[in-house]
């Protein structure tokens, strides 16, 4: 196993691609030093951490009111602090347990309130998730593909002009995934000129949300290296249909961009995400039916809902020998139910969603009961101060995954990753091609 830190201090109110000294186009710079430099303590150790307020670059003595709590979790300790020098130290005190602790910053400078926060973990290589795997887990889900196999494989391949260039192919894929006519869309990218047996193929989930698929044509540097992707939505939407109609159909899920995410939840069997997993393997199917697939390498990589959803595919189907998943959701969902921090959807956030039959049909869709049983070599990357996928989840699935595992944990990261760490998520995949998934089970 190999654990890689990239601790940086400088928090990024607003993300742009140039590269800048300050935020993109903002007046005030937060700058949060932890004394130690990963921002990770032990249980029982103390935490400082020095703030920095800066605005047009000149430092401002304000006073800067605070509030100390659990990861996502209401806080525990409030004060105020006044800034010398546009500098002070706020002592977080400590945890007894492993965890995450938040320090949410608030300041009014020249009648105008900033905000900032930054979040330090005490032990969290000790995270364990409160959600527990049912007995008859994995007989479930091998029942479930064995059963969506006996349907054909079934689908439609269209060639898009203004998505295809000098390197690259691009059809428009509707996969029908089972006998109830559910379906998914998606854009496969192929290596122009691409030879019979030659390419691995790539299968990238969507985020969370109804919505049309995004960033097809963003990564043009998998194709170069010869790299078949599979760019997919999850919903059965035809991605060239007018955003109105999306609107449309996000009202329809209760006015909820993720109103999906509790549709049919008392019911395993009749839950959203059953035909949304089982699709994946579907995927999968496709993908090793091209002639062009070189035979050995499935790899699933994907962000938030579509790094669960890349988990959730490394574990159903074992034909994927690399897995790359960037603040993994749907992770630990049920712990809100017992006060504790919980994955998005944050079930917490709602009332009556954990009712004994909810928490049930959370447990058989967690990603934290696929991670155990993944055999791909895995890449995992996360933030600290992701407050959609907080690193309480992501270190939670991280401890359960039992096969060879690589993380990037870059502490200052919110909901994002960089270009550079998607870039480099490539070049790990290009590495490791060929490897064989070890027989964990």
């Amino acid at each position: 196993m190999k654990r890689t830190f990239l601790s940086l201090f400088v928090c990024l109110i607003c993300v742009c691609g140039a590269a800048e000294n300050y935020p993109y186009r903002s007046d005030v710079l937060w700058v949060t030093v932890p004394d130690h430099p990963d921002w990770i303590y032990q249980t029982g150790q103390k935490a400082h951490v020095e703030v920095q307020f800066y605005k047009y670059g000149i430092p401002r003595d304000a006073k800067v009111d605070y509030a100390i709590g659990t990861d996502l979790l209401e806080a525990d300790t409030k004060g105020s602090v006044q800034l010398k020098g546009g500098r002070a130290v706020i002592d977080m005190g400590t945890a007894r347990k492993p965890c995450f602790r938040d320090l949410r910053l608030t300041t009014t400078v020249d009648g105008v309130t900033y905000e900032h926060h930054v979040k330090v973990g005490f032990s969290p290589e000790q995270i364990k998730p409160f959600t527990q795997e049912p007995d008859d887990f994995q007989q479930y889900w091998r029942e479930a593909v064995k059963e969506d196999r006996k349907f054909p494989l079934k689908y439609t391949k269209e060639w898009v002009a203004e998505m295809s260039d000098e390197t690259t192919d691009c059809y428009l894929v509707h996969l029908q995934l089972n006998a109830q006519r559910q379906s998914l869309y998606g854009y496969l990218l192929v290596p122009k000129k691409a030879q019979r047996g030659s390419c691995p193929v790539v299968l990238t989930p969507p985020g969370a949300g109804v919505k049309t698929i995004k960033e097809v044509t963003s990564r043009p540097y998998y194709q170069e290296a010869g790299m078949i992707r599979f760019v997919t939505e999850i919903h059965g939407l035809n991605p060239t249909l007018p955003e109105s109609t999306f609107d449309e159909i996000r009202r329809a899920f209760e006015g909820k961009d993720r109103g999906y995410l509790h549709n049919g939840l008392d019911d395993r069997d009749h839950y959203y995400m059953r035909h949304v997993y089982l699709g994946l393997v579907r995927c999968i199917d496709l993908l090793c039916s091209l002639p062009e697939w070189d035979g050995q390498n499935v790899i699933t990589m994907g962000g938030s809902q579509g790094g669960a959803l890349s988990i959730v595919a490394a574990a159903l189907d074992h034909r994927v020998n690399l897995c790359v998943a960037n603040h993994p959701a749907l992770a630990d969902m049920a712990a809100g139910s017992a006060g504790l921090t919980s994955g998005y959807p944050h079930f917490n956030a709602e009332r009556g969603l954990y009712s004994e039959a909810n928490i049930r049909t959370m447990s058989y869709y967690d990603v934290v009961n696929f991670a155990r049983h993944v055999r791909a070599r895995t890449f995992l990357t996360w933030g600290f101060n992701d407050n959609t996928c907080p690193p309480t989840t992501s270190y939670a699935v991280w401890n359960t995954l039992r096969c060879r595992k690589q993380s990037l944990i870059t502490p200052i990261n919110e909901h994002w990753t960089s270009d550079a760490t998607n870039r480099a998520q490539m070049e790990w995949i290009r590495k490791h091609l060929n490897d064989i998934p070890e027989e964990s089970e």
